[in-house]
């Protein structure tokens, strides 16, 4: 498929072009030329895909698990081999690196193995009834249709974790195509596809982005759809959450991020600086578990931050059509005034520049800014870009409430040499997920993912996934006489 190619949806097993033939384009963040053209839904292309998948999940729901399982597996095989077509889509949409975009096809046929071994997985209970001969047990069934919403920046890997565990347990699902990556996400489907799942078992949209809140409002109201989940902005996902609340849908929500990572005055320098600077830079920071802020003693915080300041300069910067890069360019010019706007501040308030600085392109260096305060935007906002904070404190207690002094929950990192003083920093930190001597970027298929704060609710992945998207039911069987007092 090459740009010029249009992305359709897809319905029933079946490529259409939206009603009336619209369509928008995706321009390539670098040199505005058309990175792809997708069909752009109207609310009624919407609700027939949501009909689709309604119609489909009868069947889909009481196929066994062995098929289930065998046509996941596929489906991991055939995304594995359009592993070029998804570097040069990213590349061409959110200018990705192709370290980046390898690594998002890795995890996402991951994803598809480890929803696979999940349809086995899929258990209940019998629980003691206090009637005389009555079975009770508590059952898991899929839940109905599952809506879908995945974001542009990890967008192979968050666009798989929508739809695979909700296929796992028998669920039919719509993917919503995130509007700055059509293209990439239509990759997905296509594998879907090649691996033979039934027709509207997997159904897909995509919209312009002046349509996106008809369309998305028209599938949470549909009567078929039982779950939603979505990867996105905190300031989206309480759009989602307050939708989902008025028509009683549940949601999972994976929203943004201010991971920090503690070093602490004992940990090794050179494994916190490799762990740092990965969660920092990679993808350009932009990641939801990305390494926002720095909590760093004081004692050794002189020591560390040249060392960091050197790793930092010698990760490449550049196009990643044009070469090996670990930063290639941010999603769009805005990333890039964000970014701007908030060294400006930081630096108008004390702060000093240690490496990096403003940039004038989608082109932007790793960026450090030391001694940074609560006075500056940097402290508590999400950059979602290549600049980071560094914050001095003055031992664990001060390094513990600077990790917890911001409204988000997801990731977050504790680097130490002591392992059981990092146990018991890490427990103290309000985040889904934390890592002791690691990266704060770090996803595995078969862990439950999600934060807490502004960071979202619900989980991704693993058991959590299955509690995610299916009912639990209390079923009965009576099998004596039963005694009724009248």
């Amino acid at each position: 498929m090459t740009s010029t190619d249009t992305i359709n949806h897809l319905i029933d097993g079946k490529a259409v072009s939206a009603t009336g033939g619209r369509v928008f384009e995706r321009l390539n963040p670098l040199d505005g030329s058309v990175a792809s053209r997708a069909a752009a839904a109207t609310p009624d292309d919407a609700r027939a895909a949501v009909e689709a998948a309604a119609r489909a999940f009868p069947a889909w729901s009481q196929t066994p698990p062995a098929k289930r399982r065998e046509l996941l597996v596929k489906g991991a095989h055939a995304l594995e081999a359009r592993a070029a077509d998804f570097t040069a889509a990213m590349s061409a949409e959110t200018g990705a690196s192709a370290i980046w975009a390898g690594f998002n096809v890795h995890l996402a046929a991951d994803m598809l193995i480890e929803a696979a071994a999940l349809t086995t997985q899929i258990s209940g209970e019998v629980i003691p009834s206090n009637v005389p001969g009555s079975l009770a047990m508590a059952v898991r069934q899929p839940a109905g249709v599952v809506l879908g919403m995945a974001p542009w920046n990890a967008p192979v890997i968050l666009a798989t974790r929508a739809v695979a565990v909700p296929l796992a347990c028998g669920n039919t699902v719509v993917l919503k195509g995130s509007e700055l990556c059509p293209r990439t996400h239509g990759l997905i489907i296509a594998a879907l596809q090649e691996a033979g799942l039934p027709e509207g078992v997997v159904n897909f949209v995509t919209n312009a982005p002046e349509d996106a809140a008809e369309v998305v409002a028209a599938m949470v109201a549909h009567p078929a759809v039982r779950r939603v989940n979505f990867t996105g902005s905190t300031h989206v996902g309480r759009i989602i959450a307050k939708l989902c609340a008025e028509h009683l849908k549940p949601v999972v929500l994976e929203l943004g991020g201010k991971a920090p990572a503690l070093v602490l005055d004992d940990a090794d320098l050179d494994a916190a600086v490799a762990g740092i600077a990965f969660g920092a830079f990679a993808n350009s920071g932009q990641i939801c578990m990305s390494t926002e802020r720095i909590v760093v003693d004081s004692a050794i915080a002189d020591d560390f931050v040249t060392r960091l300041a050197a790793k930092a300069t010698s990760l490449p910067l550049g196009d990643p059509r044009k070469g090996p890069v670990v930063l290639g360019s941010v999603v769009d010019m805005k990333a890039t005034q964000r970014c701007n706007a908030l060294i400006d501040d930081a630096l108008a308030k004390g702060a000093t520049l240690v490496c990096g600085g403003k940039s004038e392109t989608t082109l932007f260096p790793a960026t450090l800014l030391d001694h940074v305060t609560p006075a500056m935007r940097i402290y508590g906002e999400e950059s979602f870009g290549p600049v980071k904070a560094i914050v001095r404190v003055d031992g664990e207690e001060a390094a513990i409430a600077c990790a917890n002094d911001n409204p988000y929950g997801l990731s977050a990192a504790v680097f130490t040499g002591d392992t059981a003083r990092g146990w018991r920093v890490a427990s103290r930190i309000e985040s889904g997920i934390c890592h002791v001597n690691g990266p704060t970027v770090h996803d595995e298929a078969q862990m439950p993912f999600g934060g807490v704060k502004n960071s979202g609710y619900g989980r991704f992945g693993g058991r959590a996934g299955i509690e995610a998207f299916t009912e639990l039911r209390w079923l009965t069987l009576q099998t004596t006489q039963r005694h009724y007092p009248f």
